[in-house]
């Protein structure tokens, strides 16, 4: 018999076109013989999805940035009785919330960038700012993904203008300690029992200054590498790294955490409880490398959910 999957994309974060993407390659990629497949634009279909919730045997969530990654709709889901894939409601809000990862990352010995918290009514002084955190410094809003809002500081008198950018889109803006080295990303699939997958080495082109959201979603832009050129010894503590931040956030499912490579050490940045699903995205592109096709990925999601939701 067929389960019938509810596909929810679309939304109203900056990153809709991404999560519209994400849900048509998907829905293309479920297989038809085993899922009765509906989609549910949540800028639209709340309504719809409520009515029909009855008849839905797990949800695939393809949403993006706020009211979709931050655990909201994974509470609406909750309330509807429907199993979803990834994280919880907490894990949701907590890996979504930059500050609030950085500060388990810090309570479980993670190892991530300094960095300072600015909320909309002060008034950082930019050199001493600078003197704190040294230059170049990393400017980015707490909440949002695909890097949007996000800049990369070479002086202290550009500053100002970074932070304006961060607070248009949110009121509590982080500056982090700009770390130079290779840019790697490590995925981890699976509820209790963990499986770290294939590294990513990530490469923009010299025309980008880093992984921003053009770099990421422009074809050709970015050279993507797996596995990761970086040797086994770094590539286990990328990967053990990975997994610490998925329990540390309370991730369900799926994870993918980003990290800067410097030297023996690694950074991680942040970490994605909805990562891109297009077939050529960064998580499937790992799954891959382990020998899981895209189909298969989005069936062992579909199973991991409902293996969450049973235990809830």
């Amino acid at each position: 018999m067929k389960k019938t999957i509810a596909l929810l994309l679309g939304g109203i974060s900056s990153e809709r076109a991404v999560s519209l993407k994400s849900g048509e390659q998907v829905y293309q990629a479920l297989d038809k013989n085993k899922y009765e497949v509906r989609r549910y634009d949540t800028k639209t279909d709340i309504p719809k999805l409520v009515a029909e919730a009855a008849q839905i045997d797990a949800a695939l969530i393809l949403l993006h940035g706020p009211y979709g990654e931050d655990g909201t709709v994974q509470g609406l889901l909750e309330l509807l009785d429907i199993p979803y894939q990834g994280a919880g409601v907490l894990g949701s809000a907590l890996s979504m919330n930059k500050l609030a990862a950085k500060q388990l990352y810090e309570h479980c010995a993670i190892p991530s960038p300094a960095y300072m918290v600015l909320k909309r009514t002060d008034q950082p002084d930019p050199d001493q700012l600078a003197a704190r955190l040294g230059l170049p410094i990393v400017i980015k809003p707490t909440t949002g993904g695909s890097s949007i809002g996000m800049t990369i500081v070479r002086t202290s008198a550009d500053l100002p203008k970074a932070f304006e950018k961060a607070f248009a889109l949110d009121g509590t803006v982080l500056a982090e300690a700009y770390i130079k080295g290779l840019e790697i990303t490590a995925s981890v699939l699976g509820n209790d029992d963990l499986q770290a997958l294939p590294l990513i080495e990530i490469v923009p082109d010299q025309h980008y200054e880093f992984f921003d959201y053009e770099a990421k979603y422009t074809a050709g832009a970015t050279q993507e590498i797996c596995p990761a050129r970086i040797s086994s010894a770094l590539t286990a503590k990328a990967q053990k790294y990975a997994c610490q931040a998925h329990q540390a956030l309370y991730c369900k499912g799926y994870s993918r955490s980003d990290m800067i490579v410097r030297g023996d050490e690694i950074f991680v940045l942040e970490t994605n409880t909805i990562p891109g699903m297009t077939a050529t995205s960064l998580f499937p592109q790992a799954a891959q490398a382990a020998g899981i096709s895209f189909g298969q990925l989005l069936d062992r999601l579909i199973e991991l959910g409902i293996q969450a939701h049973r235990n809830r």
